[in-house]
């Protein structure tokens, strides 16, 4: 029987077309990034994160992003969402859908780090930089029509300042909530949260940031993403960010691996008897896709494992 302190349904994010596919060593052909997003988009996946109008020199893997997003089919009750580095970048994004004369995308997320150095070492701004900048972009956003997120990454650790104050991270949140953000995600960027730092933080942020949904974002680095997601649900939370195949990872520090695996998010959500919407079956189907695309094992434990089995026996 479900756990009546629980949510009874979570809101999940894929990310792995943006998150993932940008951390990759090689460029996949955009072909198979747009076969990958549809398969992603006819499994009951609410939100799907789809590419990033960042520079393409900077991150050549995402720079087919226009053709990505003219060729996928989008699906009835799916809303999808393009990553937006600055202002230049929503300029692109929007140019591209006027041009089209379609949506081509419903949301827009919006970055910036909870630590100074590695804001710098990111995007070579100060946090006063990022936030005046996006300050600005939403507003630009929300006149466009679109929901905007705001992610603030190293949310509960910073690879190079070791802790961050929860202060910092709530007041930055406010001033995003404010900006006109619908919508602020927490990210444990390079896996250093664990699960009683987690459920402290998102009983602190409910009370400190209670307009925004709050979103968090986990990364297995260390072996601790589904510990995290447990404390977080714990907290209140029903929302949260994953990618197919555990795909993903942070550039800079080196070893920040992959986010959560979707498909083992949603295998432990619907064993605890919390609905996603998400037919667990077509989405292994698309991370064992993912997995040939790429031509190499990928560490979702459900692509070794399977689902859990209750009918044997």
């Amino acid at each position: 029987m479900p756990d009546s302190t629980l949510p009874s349904r979570v809101r999940i994010r894929e990310v792995g077309p943006r998150d993932g596919f940008q951390n990759e060593p090689e460029v996949i052909e955009t072909a198979d990034k747009v076969r990958l997003i549809d398969c992603l988009s006819r499994t009951g996946l609410s939100r799907l994160e789809v590419t990033s109008f960042v520079r393409p020199d900077v991150i050549p893997q995402l720079a087919d992003a226009e053709e990505v997003l003219t060729s996928i089919e989008r699906a009835p009750g799916v809303s999808y969402t393009v990553l937006i580095p600055n202002e230049k970048g929503l300029e692109r994004a929007l140019a591209i859908r006027e041009q089209a004369g379609e949506p081509l995308f419903d949301e827009v997320n919006l970055f910036l780090s909870a630590s100074e150095t590695h804001n710098r070492k990111n995007v070579n701004r100060s946090i006063e930089e990022s936030l005046a900048g996006l300050e600005r972009t939403i507003k630009r956003g929300r006149e466009a029509g679109l929901r905007c997120e705001g992610v603030i990454s190293v949310s509960f650790g910073c690879p190079y300042e070791g802790a961050v104050p929860e202060e910092r991270v709530f007041e930055i949140a406010k001033r995003l909530a404010f900006a006109g953000c619908e919508e602020v995600a927490f990210g444990d960027t390079t896996g250093m949260a664990n699960p009683v730092k987690v459920r402290t933080f998102f009983e602190h942020a409910r009370a400190e940031v209670p307009d925004p949904e709050l979103t968090a974002h986990f990364h297995n680095t260390r072996g601790q993403g589904l510990a995290n997601v447990l404390a977080a649900l714990e907290s209140g939370v029903d929302s949260f960010e994953s990618s197919f195949g555990e795909l993903g990872g942070c550039p800079v520090p080196r070893g920040a691996t992959g986010n959560i695996a979707s498909e083992d998010l949603v295998s432990m959500l619907h064993e605890m008897g919390i609905e996603t919407g998400v037919d667990l079956e077509k989405l292994l189907a698309c991370a064992r896709a993912a997995q040939a695309v790429l031509g190499r094992p990928l560490s979702g434990h459900l692509l070794t494992a399977g689902p859990v089995d209750w009918a044997r026996g």
